[in-house]
């Protein structure tokens, strides 16, 4: 992992940070996954990154990450290929030193994971698609 400097703030030190770092790289890295999805990446995401809480760390991965959309808006907040106007008011101030490294760290990962968000919201488009259509008894064909 490349070498970042952090600045301890109010509510972080520099230990801190770097292990929200670690996590979120582990997290990106295991594409997503909920056993990845540490207490402390969920507090820091909620509390320095703009995210609502919804209520505890299951409440906030299953908003984000059981539907492809919205894994896809998830992962635009940190994609540094899109407008900074994109929901980015985190990534100033006394947490900016993280919210820029994990930009940084998260760019490699996230073609491959907006591919894996596309093609899942894909399969649940298509299957509410094809149940729509048998509850009207309509017989479709989907195919690729």
């Amino acid at each position: 992992m490349t070498k970042y400097e952090f600045h301890a703030s109010e509510f972080m030190t520099i230990r801190e940070k770097e292990l929200v770092l670690k996590s979120w790289i582990r997290f990106l890295k295991n594409g997503l996954r909920l056993q990845d999805f540490t207490n402390r990446l969920y507090q820091h995401l909620h509390l320095h990154c703009g995210f609502i809480a919804h209520y505890n760390r299951l409440g906030f991965y299953e908003t984000y990450f059981t539907n492809g959309e919205d894994t896809i808006k998830f992962l635009s907040r940190f994609d540094e290929r899109l407008p900074s106007g994109n929901g980015r008011l985190w990534t100033s101030g006394d947490y900016e030193d993280l919210a820029k490294a994990m930009m940084a760290v998260a760019a490699p990962y996230l073609p491959t994971l907006l591919e894996a968000a596309q093609g899942q919201q894909r399969s649940a488009d298509l299957a509410e698609a094809e149940r729509l259509a048998a509850k009207h008894g309509v017989e479709v064909h989907l195919t690729d």
